[in-house]
């Protein structure tokens, strides 16, 4: 069943009813201010970093399971009915209910007794704050008066902290109120120079700032006394909970709408100048009420919220595609890129299912999401890169996460996650492909963020490669250290402690675990660097990083390989794991994606042997499970993997990060039917016609979806905050539809399912743009046998970039 529908006019999904199988959320912000916000209103804001700047709180895991957000009330002042114009927190009837989630905006509207509500919620580029902007209808036929109440728990800061400390914090908070602004102040009279700030348009008719005041007595957020006798009461925290609640009266005609702008915001002030007098505890508001004067003013939201569409619509612009499935088309052009977008933001850090707590930035995880997003803002990929490759040690190894607010690496989490360097040889060569832009790699980088260690860009690359070589087992394939791709196949902990963290915990010494996977890897990242190396005329060092590939590629063939498919390590005592002589987890889907990236069997015939595996023995309808058969309990020398129950996360479940690698497999051998195929399975549109069972949100992407063996196959986990985002978008757009930049130019060699005749795209590719038409014979197969390019014939697939400013128009003609 579906719970809404997809308006592809106007880039929104619409949801039709409030009760969602899960929360389905949207994300505010596009630069340093964002905020979660769900189809109830649910969610929680915060400047730049999820744990250390969040605004407001938000309860995870609680009953109701969407708890904590951006709340108001509407009451009727003359019979006392109140209720909440997102269904939440009142979850009172509602004559009518719509939310519409856009690109970095949500508008919900409903309507209860001829009353209707509509709120945009939406973040303005450049600034750090969100506007609320309400707009109230009277449909009855008299005159209505009305109270509008809003409504936000602030949250002190470091969200860790907020929910344990309580000891310290029942007695921290603080606020200031002045003209009619409520400023949150909490630890500003000590160590912090920021706050926050909740500003309403109109005249107040009261407000609080204590959240017993505003509740009552053992009340919850759906019956605050405060709504429902009509009145605030002024009240001040002192300690405690701090709120920000304004009341507003609004008395309207027959047929008329007011609008009324609520601002919520964070403001910094230099730490000489935190005070108004000096000397005093008063906040100096001096830089940011004007600030606040100006995003109250409805003419400035309208322009603040068109500019916002405009940003999207240059960010979209430069890949647009029209194909014979609504499905691939609505995905590649809005949702896949905004999710690649959002993800650029906050890689795992905040979501429904990331707490904004524990994680920060992935080496690793940031590595990927590149891939997603380089084409849409290549400049501030090329700081991205920068800011990962700061992080790297000298060894060449990395951090496997770093801290957005500080850009340093987590001493918490550590390195030793072996795959983590060679991703960023693949991130840089997918910049240096899309943009052109070879000045990149003499940037001067430092190692740890230490000053004084600065090394060109090229030489962490070299590093990267050399860690891996560095770090080989008996077999000659690379050690997986605490782990590799898959967090959870830790070959080096033997934890028997609960609560014991599987990636942090000492590994056992002593041990030779090797993974397939990084071979794989390995092989791609070598041949990549070649090419790179090629290109600044080092043609000594492209040899020899070729002949590492080859050497590798031939320890995969030797050792990697068990028959039929690719094997996927061996463990702690040189056993293999992913064997058909395994009476578990005899095959994964990891290395049969990776080693054919990485061209291991392309010639010999082992790839398309290793995909008829998985398509035998892994594909469900749901997409393809990580591994087969499941393991039935926990087993020490495996780790994490064999903790979770059969069918969920890493054990068996549709870790969907891999199904793309195995649509990019099937295209490089030429099967454009089962790529495209497998693409459909896990694509988030065509899934919204079992939303009952797949619950998450129908436009984006779910890390996970439940395998053949859990009870609740096809239920979709993890939603947002994936690698899924990116790798789906490159398997569709680069090797289904076959526009892929290379280092020479954009090539054009699609590998389409048979019943296309072909499609069109525009495609903006180092400042030209290219208008692309691919035509083919309906119910046939073939690849491209020519391109025409401005009425040209050109041989091979490959189109030469064109001047910034270029109009170029390619005809590509498939043949069977």
């Amino acid at each position: 069943m579906r719970y809404g529908h997809f308006d592809d006019q106007r880039r929104e999904y619409v949801i039709e009813r409030p009760d969602t199988p899960l929360p389905w959320i949207n994300y505010l912000g596009t630069e340093a201010y964002f905020g979660i916000v769900s189809n109830t209103a649910g969610g929680y804001s915060f400047y730049r970093d999820a744990r250390l700047r969040r605004l407001t709180r938000y309860r995870y895991n609680n009953a109701p399971f969407d708890l904590g957000g951006r709340y108001l009330y509407v009451r009727d002042d003359a019979t006392g009915d109140f209720w909440s114009p997102s269904w939440q927190p009142v979850r009172g009837s509602l004559d009518d209910y719509e939310c519409r989630h856009g690109l970095s905006y949500t508008r919900i509207a409903s309507a209860r007794d001829g009353i209707r509500a509509e709120t945009l919620y939406f973040v303005p580029l450049g600034e750090t704050l969100e506007v609320w902007r309400v707009r109230i209808t009277n449909e009855r036929d008299a005159a209505a008066d009305l109270s509008l109440f809003s409504s936000v728990e602030f949250c002190l800061w470091d969200a860790q902290d907020d929910a344990t400390n309580f000891q310290r914090n029942f007695s921290t908070g603080e606020v200031e109120v002045a003209d009619e602004v409520i400023y949150h102040k909490t630890e500003y009279r000590e160590r912090r120079d920021h706050f926050a700030y909740f500003a309403c348009s109109e005249p107040l008719a009261g407000f609080d700032t204590q959240r017993e005041a505003f509740l009552g007595p053992y009340r919850g957020w759906d019956r605050p006394v405060t709504v429902e006798r009509g009145a605030a009461s002024r009240s001040v925290a002192h300690g405690w909970a701090p709120i920000g609640s304004h009341h507003v009266r609004l008395g309207l005609a027959p047929g008329e709408s007011r609008e009324v702008v609520f601002v919520l915001g964070y403001a910094e002030n230099p730490r000489d100048e935190k005070f108004d007098p000096p000397g005093s505890q008063t906040i100096n508001k001096r830089r940011v009420r004007p600030v606040i004067e100006r995003w109250l003013r409805p003419e400035t939201v309208a322009a603040g919220f068109a500019a916002l569409g405009e940003h999207w619509d240059r960010l979209l612009g430069g890949l647009r595609v029209t194909t014979p499935d609504v499905d691939t088309d609505r995905m590649v052009n809005v949702w896949n890129a905004y999710q690649c977008m959002v993800t650029f933001n906050l890689s795992r850090s905040a979501s429904f299912f990331e707490s904004g707590i524990g994680r920060g930035m992935g080496f690793r995880d940031s590595n990927q999401d590149l891939l997603g997003f380089v084409h849409m803002i290549p400049e501030r990929a090329r700081e991205r890169i920068l800011d990962i490759a700061a992080t790297q040690k000298t060894t060449g190894g990395a951090y496997h996460q770093y801290q957005p607010l500080t850009k340093r690496g987590n001493n918490d989490i550590g390195e030793g996650f072996n795959d983590d360097p060679l991703w960023l040889v693949l991130g840089v060569s997918a910049y240096v492909k899309e943009t052109g832009d070879e000045t990149i790699l003499d940037e001067p980088v430092p190692f740890d963020n230490e000053p004084g260690s600065e090394a060109p860009l090229y030489e962490h690359l070299l590093r990267s490669l050399r860690y891996t070589q560095h770090r080989l087992g008996p077999h000659g394939l690379p050690l997986i250290g605490r782990a590799d791709w898959n967090d959870c196949l830790n070959l080096n902990c033997f934890s028997d402690t609960p609560g014991e963290p599987f990636q942090t915990t000492e590994n056992v010494s002593g041990g030779v675990a090797e993974s397939v996977f990084i071979a794989g890897q390995f092989v791609l990242a070598a041949k990549e660097l070649a090419a790179i190396a090629e290109l600044r005329g080092l043609t000594g060092e492209a040899t020899e990083f070729r002949a590492a590939a080859e050497k590798m590629t031939g320890v995969i063939v030797e050792h990697g390989w068990d028959g039929a498919w690719f094997r996927r390590a061996y463990d702690f005592s040189g056993n293999p794991i992913g064997s058909s002589t395994d009476d578990e987890g005899q095959i994964f889907i990891e290395p049969q994606g990776m080693c054919v990236l990485g061209g291991v069997g392309l010639g010999d015939g082992m790839a398309v042997r290793a995909l008829r595996s998985v398509e035998q023995r892994l594909a469900t309808p749901h997409g393809i499970v990580l591994q087969q058969p499941a393991y039935s309990g926990y087993r020490l020398e495996l780790g994490e993997i064999s903790s979770y129950p059969p069918g969920y996360k890493e054990n068996a479940g549709i870790f969907c990060h891999t199904n793309p690698w195995i649509m990019i497999a099937e295209a490089m051998v030429g099967n454009g039917e089962r790529a495209f195929d497998y693409y459909r399975r896990i694509n988030p549109s065509v899934r919204e016609a079992i939303s009952e069972v797949h619950r998450c949100e129908p436009y984006v992407y779910a890390q996970m979806i439940a395998g053949r063996d859990a009870p609740t196959h096809g239920e979709a986990k993890n939603s947002w905050l994936t690698g899924t985002a990116a790798w789906n978008l490159v398997a569709i757009t680069q090797w289904i539809l076959g526009l892929r930049p290379e280092l020479t130019g954009l090539r054009v060699d699609p590998v389409l399912p048979a019943s296309w005749p072909g499609f069109r795209a525009t495609r903006v590719f180092r400042g030209a743009t290219y208008e692309i038409t691919v035509r083919k014979p309906a119910g046939t197969t073939g690849r491209v046998s020519y391109l025409l390019v401005d009425g040209e014939r050109v041989d091979g697939t490959v189109v030469p970039p064109a001047g910034p400013g270029a109009v170029v128009r390619v005809e590509a003609v498939v043949e069977s």
